[in-house]
C-alpha cells in the first residue's frame, strides 16, 4: 500500500478540522437543528465546499434578484411602460443579467416576450433568497413550469414533456386528463444562457 505523503495527510487533517468548524457554525446559525445526508464516499474537499455553502446560505443577506440587478446598474422598467420594440432588448438584458448572477431560465417557450418579461418583473425577480457567493460551480435553475400547480403541470405535459414522460404520467395518474401535445408557440429556450456555456463560466462578482 502506498503511503500518503505527510503534506497530503496534513492537508486532509486541516480540511477535516475546517469541516467540523463549519458544521458547528451551521448548527449555531440554524438554532441547533440541522440535518443533511452526506455520502461517506464524498471527497473531503467536496464536503468542505458543501459545508461552506451551508454556512453561506445561513449567513447570507436576504435579497431579491431585482435588487441585485438594480445594484449592478440595471434599470428595470415596468412592463407597461415599454412598447414592444423596447421590451425585447430589455428582456434579454434581464436574461443575461440573471445569467451573470448564475441564475438560468428554463421552459419559457409557451410565453411571448411580453408575457415572460411580466412574469420575471412581477414574480421571479421578486423572490427573496440569501445572497450566495457567485462562482463557476454555483447555479440557480428557474423552471417556469415547475411550481407543481395544476396549471404548470398542464403546461409541462402539453409543451415540454416527451412522449415517454407523458405515457408514464398517464399510467401513474389515470384520472388526470392528458392535454394534447403541442409545439410551443415560441422558440426561445435553445437561445437562453446555460450554466455550462463558456460565456457564463466566469461569473461577475459585481453584486
Amino acid at each position: 500500500m502506498t503511503k500518503k505523503p505527510p503534506i497530503e495527510i496534513q492537508e486532509n487533517a486541516d480540511i477535516q478540522e475546517h469541516i467540523q468548524d463549519l458544521q458547528r457554525r451551521a448548527k449555531e446559525l440554524a438554532g441547533g437543528e440541522l440535518s443533511f445526508f452526506e455520502s461517506e464516499e464524498m471527497p473531503p474537499k467536496l464536503r468542505e465546499q458543501f459545508w461552506e455553502r451551508v454556512v453561506n446560505y445561513e449567513e447570507g443577506e436576504w435579497t431579491t434578484p431585482f435588487d441585485l440587478l438594480v445594484r449592478g446598474g440595471m434599470e428595470l422598467t415596468a412592463p407597461e411602460e415599454l412598447d414592444d420594440e423596447q421590451l425585447k432588448p430589455k428582456l434579454w438584458e434581464v436574461i443575461r443579467g440573471l445569467a451573470l448572477l448564475r441564475m438560468f431560465l428554463y421552459s419559457t417557450n409557451h410565453l411571448s416576450d411580453r408575457e415572460l418579461y411580466q412574469v420575471l418583473w412581477h414574480e421571479v425577480l421578486r423572490d427573496e433568497g440569501p445572497t450566495m457567493p457567485i462562482d463557476e460551480y454555483s447555479a440557480w435553475h428557474i423552471d417556469l413550469v415547475s411550481s407543481g400547480s395544476e396549471e404548470d403541470i398542464e403546461l409541462y405535459l402539453r409543451y415540454y414533456a416527451d412522449e415517454k414522460t407523458r405515457q408514464n404520467w398517464a399510467n401513474d395518474f389515470p384520472d388526470d386528463a392528458m392535454p394534447v401535445h403541442e409545439t410551443p408557440p415560441y422558440d426561445r429556450d435553445r437561445h437562453l444562457p446555460a450554466r455550462d456555456q463558456a460565456e457564463w463560466s466566469h461569473p461577475s462578482h459585481a453584486s
